[in-house]
């Protein structure tokens, strides 16, 4: 199971907060997923498709609890992908047309509504819920391991301010791109995808992703160190060889036991450790000097072979 089930799976069993809450998720799920078809003047039908079973039953639970709505449903089979899809057919009836207006869908001279009705989200548990909605209707979450990404796709650019503003209201920083003919919510960083599945109620979704962002931050933190220690170390190769060579073109000149005692000892030290670093020198010498001692030594060869 993918973790985008995942998460669907959790959300789709959240208890609502307020009498309210499962209007607003229900309101959303019809308008993500459903597709209204107008048979006459005021005779709707419904048809609502998605391919998560959890999902599928909130649907119908809903829609028979809330509104008291028959509905039918058929499971079909993709050919391509060998996984099963689920249509939730709401016939025309009584009432329907009623609740397609009390959820914000239709308004009363018959128009489609094309942001989010503001009596459904006039609470926060509301708006938590709406957007619960929104992603159990049409949300993708990459799994955590890899990068971050996560989506929402709407059908106008009305429905997605509306909820791109209720995200930054609680400060989930979202932003709408136009995708062909609807428009994507998305949140990019992991932080953000945090702070919406705790806002929506997918707490155990929620401590997942944290734990693979802080497996994921420690990782790279030592990466970093690694790569930091290893090229500490390439640089100080690379000294200490520039180093030996110098020695080698001061002693082709003059003798060693002409330099000075102290020049002498450095490049006993040097040929005898020549990995170490100026400091590692230091602390080898007897008695022990400062980096910036051995510093001044290696000053006096460079500027000895330049003489």
């Amino acid at each position: 199971m993918s973790f985008t089930a995942d998460v669907k799976d959790e959300l789709s069993h959240v208890e609502p907060v307020c009498s309210h809450c499962d209007r607003a998720t229900l309101a959303a799920l019809v308008r993500v997923e459903g597709t209204l078809f107008l048979s006459g003047p005021g005779a709707y039908r419904v048809e609502i498709a998605t391919d998560s079973a959890p999902v599928g039953r909130l649907v119908i639970k809903l829609l028979h609890s809330i509104y008291d709505l028959s509905t039918q449903l058929t499971i079909r089979r993709s050919v391509l992908h060998k996984t099963p899809n689920y249509l939730i057919e709401i016939p025309s009836q009584p009432g329907l047309a009623e609740a397609l207006m009390d959820m914000g869908i239709v308004a009363e001279n018959g128009g489609l509504r094309l942001g989010i009705e503001p009596s459904l989200v006039s609470k926060k548990c509301c708006q938590a819920a709406y957007l619960r909605g929104v992603f159990l209707g049409s949300g993708f979450i990459s799994d955590p391991k890899s990068d971050f990404h996560f989506e929402m796709i709407v059908e106008n650019e009305q429905l997605a301010d509306d909820a791109v503003r209720i995200l930054v209201e609680q400060g989930i920083g979202a932003k709408v791109m136009a995708r062909r003919s609807s428009q994507m919510i998305y949140l990019k960083s992991g932080n953000a995808i945090l702070e919406f599945l705790a806002f929506t109620g997918a707490h155990r979704s929620a401590l997942m992703l944290e734990e693979v962002r802080v497996v994921k931050s420690v990782r790279n933190d030592v990466n970093r160190q690694i790569n930091a220690e290893i090229a500490n170390q390439n640089k100080a190769t690379e000294a200490a060889v520039r180093q030996l060579f110098m020695i080698r073109d001061v002693l082709q000149i003059h003798e060693i036991s002409t330099l000075p005692p102290a020049l002498q000892e450095f490049i006993r030290l040097r040929v005898a450790y020549p990995e170490a670093s100026l400091k590692e020198l230091g602390e080898r010498h007897d008695p022990p000097l400062s980096k910036s001692a051995v510093a001044h030594r290696l000053r006096r060869l460079e500027q000895m072979l330049e003489e």
